[in-house]
């Protein structure tokens, strides 16, 4: 399945650049309004009290976790809250030491500088936010070879926060640097369905309590897709129905967009569907899994793993993916005999 297929279901939890604006006015403003994460706001909430009461700057924030959970969101949320302005940039935006030099030498005191996908950035980038980090300072080199002189520049102290999906890919003395790491959770429908609802609210969407209760539980426990979602429930019973999103309605809907009662789209199917009835449950390994859906193994391991191994239906073992009796179910077949028990699993 392409991308493009998969930004259509719905269920994609990377950023689509066409709904950016619509995501953007759906963020919450300060702490108050962030919907979620209770554990994550309460120790954030400390630092920037903390922070305010001594006149500093808070320390580099590092937030980890799967996508469209409330990172950027969370970034701006600390800038708000300080009163500071925030410049956003990536990962991989950041090929050169000169590109982040640059950037850092424009911030004002107090400046909240944003990264994402931090594990992306380039080492010599990496090397100079080292130094960044910790004594507000830079080191540009002028000149080439043996006449090379480093020249070193003050920069205002600033704040950086760094929202990564692979913590684990983060280099020991970056991580190390963040005096602050908060890793974003997986959300619970009823924290989803109050996210739906303050959306609906937002967007003049007519969003009844059942069909609140639908969406949050397709919604893979992320915000992003649920916000999604609502806005292609919302088209359907604008088109096809009064206008009202109710159960009905909602299940109507997300049949059309091929996501299932648990969340799962056309994709996810097709590995379930691939693992089950090619391989015969497994274990087999993803590269190999990924060519009989006609995907990218990193697509497979990045997009469609992590939720159908937190759904129970997808186990990774040292020998391969193996489907769980729970995928056999789910496709509505029966699993052989010898994979029913642990030994099907390891």
């Amino acid at each position: 399945m392409s991308e493009e297929s998969r930004e259509f279901s719905g269920v994609a939890a990377e950023a689509v650049p066409e709904d950016l604006d619509v995501e953007n006015s759906l963020r919450p403003r300060n702490l108050r309004e962030f919907i979620g994460q209770p554990r994550v706001r309460e120790q954030l909430e400390l630092v920037l009290e903390g922070a305010r009461r001594r006149g500093d700057p808070p320390d580099h924030i590092l937030l980890s976790g799967p996508p469209g959970l409330g990172k950027t969101s969370l970034s701006m949320i600390v800038a708000a809250e300080m009163g500071a302005s925030i410049r956003l940039t990536s990962g991989p935006a950041l090929e050169r030491a000169g590109d982040l030099a640059a950037m850092l030498s424009n911030l004002l005191p107090g400046d909240v500088l944003f990264i994402d996908e931090i594990h992306r950035i380039a080492r010599p980038a990496e090397e100079m936010l080292y130094l960044a980090m910790e004594d507000f300072r830079v080191d540009v080199v002028v000149g080439k070879g043996p006449g090379a002189t480093s020249i070193p520049l003050d920069i205002a102290p600033f704040t950086l926060v760094g929202a990564t999906t692979r913590a684990g890919a983060l280099t020991g003395p970056l991580r190390d640097r963040f005096g602050f790491t908060a890793h974003m959770e997986f959300y619970e429908p009823h924290e989803l369905e109050r996210v739906l609802t303050r959306a609906a609210t937002i967007l003049d969407v007519d969003l009844k309590a059942d069909g609140a209760e639908e969406i949050a539980g397709r919604s893979r426990g992320t915000p992003r897709i649920a916000n999604r979602l609502l806005r292609r429930v919302r088209d359907f019973a604008e088109v096809r129905a009064d206008g009202t999103v109710n159960r009905a309605v909602a299940r109507d809907a997300l049949a059309v967009y091929d996501v299932d009662e648990l969340g799962l789209d056309r994709l996810d199917r097709a590995v379930l569907g691939a693992l089950v009835r090619t391989f015969g449950g497994g274990p087999v390994g993803v590269s190999t899994l990924a060519v009989a859906v006609g995907e990218e193994p990193g697509t497979v391991e990045e997009v469609c793993e992590p939720y159908l191994v937190r759904a129970g239906m997808l186990a990774r073992t040292p020998r391969g993916r193996v489907a769980t009796p729970a995928a056999w179910a789910h496709l509505g077949l029966r699993p052989p005999e010898e994979s029913t028990g642990p030994q099907g699993l390891f």
